[in-house]
Order: C-alpha cells, then structure tokens, then sequence
C-alpha cells in the first residue's frame, strides 16, 4: 500500500500522459517555456478565477517571489502559522524579514485569527518591526478561515499572502484556494492535490502590476527580454515537460479526482471510531484532502498506533513533528510557549492516514479495521 499512490495514477492516464510527454520531447524549441506553459497559466487561473496565473519552479519560490514582489525585506514582520511545512517561515527568512509565529486552531489546524490578532498587536507594542504581511496556509488542503483572516489584516493595514501549497481544490462556497490572498501560491510537489512529477509551482493575482513583477523576477529580473536584466531575481521556470503533465492531471483533477478524494475522506470519517478525532471541515468549505490527519490522545498512543500500522504494511506520515518556533534556526526570540498551545498539542498528538482518488474500498477497510482495532485494545490496556 502506498500513502499517495502516484504509480496507479500514472497507470490510469498512462495513454494521455505519455503522449503529451512524448510530444513535448519531439519539439526541442519548446523544452523552455514551450506553448504548454501558456496554456496550463490560463487553465488555472479560469479556474481560481483569478486574472493572473505565473508558473514557477517551486512552491517555495512562489512564496519568495511575491515577498520579493511586495519589497518586504529587514525590519519587516510577516506573521506565520507555527503548525505548517518549513518553507512558509523560511521563505519569509530568506528575504531578510522576521517571521512572527502564531498558533493555530485545534479543530482546522490552521492560522488562529484570535492569535493572529494577538500577535499584530505585540509587534506594534513593542516597536521593533513593521507589521507587514500575514501568511495563511491551507493546510492538509482546508483554506483557512479568511473571512476572519481578512478582517484583521484589513484592521492593521497588513497585506494577506495564501500559502495554498496543499490546498488546491479547496473551496469556501464557490470560490477557491489560491483565490484568497492578495497573492496566493500554491505547489506542484508530487504528493499534492494537483502534483507533477516533480518540483512547480504557481503564483496567482489579480494585480497587473504585481503579476508583470513577478515575470521578472522569475526570469533573473527580465525586462524587455532576457538580456535587458534591471533588478534581481532567480531563475524559477517551470519546465514545460512538468506543464504537459499537469495539463493531463489537471483534467482528471477536476472530472473526478477531487470528488474521488472526498469520498474517501468521507469514508474515514463515517467508519473511524468516534475516540479518535477526525479532521472537521466547517460548513460551506471544501477540502482538497493533501492529508487526512486524524488526533490522538497523547504522543504515546499515536506512536504506538503508528508502530502498529507499520506492522501491518500500512503507512502513516506525521505532519509536522515539530512547529516552527521549535525549529533550530528559528529558536532565538523570547517566544512564550504559551503561545503555541495548539501548535504543540498537535504537533504531539497527529497522524496522516493513506488517502488518495485511487484508494480501494479494500485499502481503506484495512486502515479503518486495524485503527479501530488498535484504539479499543489500547484504551481497555
């Protein structure tokens, strides 16, 4: 059993995905930005509803790039999830601001308005930085809470950025992921909603001015070609090859992977044994499911429940072991564990099942039959 099986995708597409690889191979004036990139741009951004979609090599650098975009750099504060993937802090660090850390929700598992709130203020009491831009992910594919979120970056004058690197697909009522931020991004690593086979990503706007910047910066600081260099930037271009694949996932993506996934999701969480906490997804959202993430009683059961499942050939991931104000480049600070309430409990607690649109009803009898099982025997222990 596989945690994502990409192997029966490819099976499943095999004719349609070869061929358009093949062709691609054919044309050797098209292996950099060949007529595939355009077209994958313009799908996705009808799509998001978005006016601008930019292709990039990387969910990492999409964030970089509209950090970048938006000048922020030294002194700046931008305000981060503490319970989420390295890169988002990272990428905040690599341009030369300050990530601020701010807890989460113990139900969606993403970025606590309450919090957030808490922490703009503390950074405008004691004066050091400049409240810039909060950063919002989708996580395990649920978008955040953003008609929250966008009151109270709309308060303190901060721009909103939607990491939306695992929710591609999501929905709040009609509207979706990477659809929310000022700038949104969104990743193409393998195992996500909408992966290739290997590393993109994708930057959304509906800011002209913004969406020409990024362009350039994209392309080493293009101007008017590719010799006309007038600022800094990075070579991130997604390989048109990688743009020919998603072209033919992205279809199955969106005719039936996505209603597929929540099927499964729906599965697990009608048949899980009601001592285990499921994933909640709030009325009038949709989840893309990157994860199916369910909550332990305590550090010990979850591994212990995760040894047991190894045994019986069924693969578990822990997202994350450990949240980012813990991370060693980001210790120094006077943090307040207290802070990080929810970030901690989960951190200990958390365990990603199998899931994906090919997932048998065999597969997923097992993983609930051996979950169930395991709860009822520990808890009479």
């Amino acid at each position: 059993m596989n945690f994502r099986d990409l192997e029966r995708q490819y099976h499943i597409l095999k004719k349609e995905m070869d061929s358009t690889v093949l062709a691609v191979l054919a044309d050797s004036k098209n292996y950099i930005g060949g007529p595939s990139i355009n077209e994958l741009e313009t799908q996705l951004a009808d799509y998001i509803g978005v006016k601008h979609c930019i292709t990039c090599a990387n969910g990492t650098d999409a964030l970089v790039i509209s950090l970048l975009a938006w000048g922020i750099g030294s002194g700046d504060a931008v305000f981060v999830p503490d319970f989420t993937f390295f890169s988002t802090g990272e990428s905040v660090s690599f341009v030369g601001a300050t990530p601020v850390f701010v807890d989460v929700d113990p139900d969606t598992f993403n970025i606590s308005p309450e919090s957030l709130e808490k922490k703009i203020k503390e950074v405008i009491k004691d004066g050091m930085l400049r409240p810039k831009v909060a950063i919002a992910v989708d996580l395990f594919g649920l978008p955040a809470d953003y008609m929250a979120i966008k009151k109270v970056v709309k308060q303190y004058g901060l721009l909103l950025l939607e990491d939306g690197a695992q929710g591609f697909g999501g929905c709040i009522g009609d509207k979706h992921s990477c659809g929310f931020g000022d700038i949104s991004t969104t990743s193409f690593f393998p195992s996500k909603p909408l992966g290739c086979y290997g590393d993109g990503g994708a930057v959304f706007t509906n800011d002209y001015d913004i969406a020409d910047l990024i362009r350039s910066l994209k392309v080493h600081g293009k101007g008017q070609d590719k010799y006309d260099n007038v600022r800094i930037g990075l070579n991130s271009r997604l390989d048109t090859i990688q743009a020919a694949i998603l072209l033919v996932k992205f279809k199955a993506f969106r005719d039936f992977e996505l209603n597929s996934v929540n099927k499964v999701a729906k599965t697990y969480s009608d048949r899980l044994d009601d001592r285990v906490l499921i994933p909640k997804v709030p009325k009038g959202f949709l989840s893309a499911w990157a994860a199916y993430t369910i909550r332990l009683s305590s550090c010990h059961e979850r591994d212990k429940l995760r040894e047991h499942l190894f045994k019986n050939d069924i693969p578990t991931m822990i997202y994350y072991p450990r949240p980012l104000h813990r991370q060693r480049d980001f210790l120094e600070g006077n943090l307040s564990q207290n802070d990080f309430v929810n970030s901690v409990a989960l951190s200990e607690t958390v365990l990603s099942l199998p899931i994906h649109a090919y997932i048998s009803e065999f597969e997923m009898s097992s993983i609930i039959q051996e979950v169930n099982g395991f709860i009822k025997k520990y808890r009479k222990e």
